[in-house]
C-alpha cells in the first residue's frame, strides 16, 4: 500500500518538475535576452529585473528574476 502512494507521488514530482522546466526557460530566454541588450547598451538592466537587483553575474541575476516570477505566477 505505501509502495502504492509513493509512486504515486513521485509521479505527481516529476509532472510538477517539468512543468516548472517548461515556464522557467521560456522566461530565462526572454529575460536573458532583455539583459543582454541592456548590458550591450549599457543600461543598468538589474534594476528592471525583480530580484536580480544584487547580483553580480548575468546568469545568477536571471534565474533570480525567474524564480521571483514564477513565485508570483504560483
Amino acid at each position: 500500500m505505501s509502495e502504492m502512494i509513493n509512486e504515486n507521488h513521485n509521479s505527481f514530482s516529476v509532472k510538477e518538475r517539468l512543468s516548472d522546466l517548461m515556464i522557467f526557460v521560456p522566461c530565462f530566454i526572454v529575460l536573458f535576452a532583455a539583459a543582454l541588450l541592456g548590458q550591450l547598451i549599457g543600461i543598468n538592466w538589474r534594476t528592471w529585473l525583480s530580484g536580480a537587483e544584487g547580483s553580480q553575474n548575468i546568469f545568477v541575476g536571471i534565474k533570480a528574476a525567474v524564480y521571483t516570477f514564477m513565485s508570483h505566477i504560483n
